[in-house]
């Protein structure tokens, strides 16, 4: 049996998906996130909102994220190990999926604070909830757009940049909230409110929990459809099957293959081998690919059989 291992880095273009650096980003959205907190909590405190109180709390879980989220980047960045020999690159995975568990936390104590108060109504400052959640809405709106470029392609810049937009949403919220118990004095509207903003968030960070989990668990990326890249593996020359096929993500930015192709007619050589890592890179931006090679249906291979790992 014959092994090939390809990252595709000598074939004219570069295939690193490495995560990019948003060092600064981070930075200053942990900066401006901490200030928003320190501003809500004592207004909202001062001024009887659950709404601002939920807003700084969600805040607050943002400040944690963005600092769970810088770390696990640079983590991904360093190189491996003989201990880790993919490096750290997992790491961002595992912070995703903190982030999201964290948020839905934090979110549950908020919105039992906010039923609480239903039964206990509490006369709220509109004036200063306004003016408070319109500087929140500022400095998210700042951060968001520091992640908004790394978004599409790294889940775990994406989970801060939904911190981020959610943030500036919700404030949007608050301030409408404030504006109308000015007008009429319900005091009910700011605990609903505070219920509307953390149904938002929940909904948001649903997805990020969900697919953060996946990838925790080796899933094969939603962006590529397993059946496709074993269609593409069987139809290539020479090849009669396919089997111990695995696509898992090694980062939020990285996907791995490995597979066994059965070859009859032999090993077809460096050239077809390198060729189908170029292939994979460019058709479902697989960036590891692993391939052995096998010359007989009865080679003596462990994973020849389906559903055996």
């Amino acid at each position: 049996m014959n092994a090939h291992h390809d990252h595709g880095h000598d074939h004219g273009h570069s295939h690193s998906h490495a995560p990019a650096d948003f060092g600064r980003a981070f930075v200053v959205g942990a900066v401006l996130n901490t200030g928003i907190v320190v501003l809500q909590a004592v207004y909202g405190v001062l001024a009887h909102s659950t709404a601002l109180l939920a807003d700084a709390g969600h805040n607050l879980s943002d400040v944690a994220s963005l600092l769970i989220a810088w770390g696990a980047a640079s983590l991904a960045r360093r190189p491996p190990t003989a201990r880790f020999t993919y490096g750290f690159r997992s790491s961002s995975i595992v912070a995703a999926l903190f982030n999201a568990t964290f948020l839905l936390i934090v979110m549950g104590g908020i919105a039992w604070e906010a039923i609480q108060r239903f039964s206990a109504p509490v006369a709220v400052e509109g004036r200063t909830v306004m003016a408070v959640a319109g500087i929140a809405i500022v400095a998210n709106g700042i951060s968001a757009w520091l992640f908004a470029a790394g978004r599409k392609s790294d889940i775990n810049i994406r989970g801060a940049f939904l911190h981020m937009v959610s943030d500036a949403l919700v404030s949007f919220g608050v301030v409408c909230a404030g504006g109308l118990i000015l007008l009429t004095g319900w005091l009910w509207l700011d605990p609903v409110v505070t219920l509307i903003i953390t149904a938002i968030i929940v909904q948001g960070t649903w997805a990020l929990l969900r697919d953060s989990f996946r990838m925790a668990l080796a899933a094969v990326p939603q962006n590529i459809d397993p059946a496709h890249v074993k269609d593409y593996l069987s139809a290539l020359p020479g090849v009669c099957r396919v089997h111990d096929l695995h696509i898992w993500p090694m980062s939020t930015t990285e996907t791995a293959l490995t597979c066994h192709l059965v070859m009859p007619g032999g090993h077809p050589g460096d050239a077809f081998m390198s060729g189908i890592a170029d292939a994979l890179h460019d058709k479902f931006a697989i960036e590891h690919a692993t391939v052995q090679i096998e010359l007989t249906e009865d080679a003596d291979c462990r994973q020849r059989d389906d559903g055996v790992v």
